[in-house]
């Protein structure tokens, strides 16, 4: 199940840098959530996934499942939640302001 994951979590990463490379702002808006997305699957996957019992440690339970990781992927939802919406106000923003969501002509023409 790791090894499915694990492929799961590289191809989210491809894609989302993919994206990351891409000249549209909202390719790169979604590129942003991929990556976190697929860092979330990493995460989860390094906690070994396995089934057990709840953490609570008492008499008799002897398989239980580590809190952890799921602990530390909260965290990350909300921080990449945080992230992806300054980004999409600041691509909203920038789109509005200059009429383009291309960052070639954002950049302008240096040459010229």
């Amino acid at each position: 199940m790791e090894i499915i994951t694990s492929i799961l979590a590289g191809l989210l990463f491809a894609t989302g840098i993919y994206n990351l490379l891409q000249k549209q702002l909202l390719r790169i808006v979604i590129g942003t959530g991929l990556v976190s997305h697929g860092a979330h699957l990493f995460i989860l996957t390094m906690g070994k996934l396995k089934r057990g019992q709840p953490p609570i440690l008492t008499e008799g339970v002897e398989n239980y499942v580590d809190p952890l990781p799921q602990a530390l992927i909260l965290t990350s939802i909300v921080i990449s939640f945080g992230v992806t919406s300054l980004v999409i106000v600041l691509a909203y923003r920038t789109a509005n302001e200059n009429n383009t969501d291309n960052m070639e002509e954002l950049r302008g023409n240096e040459h010229e």
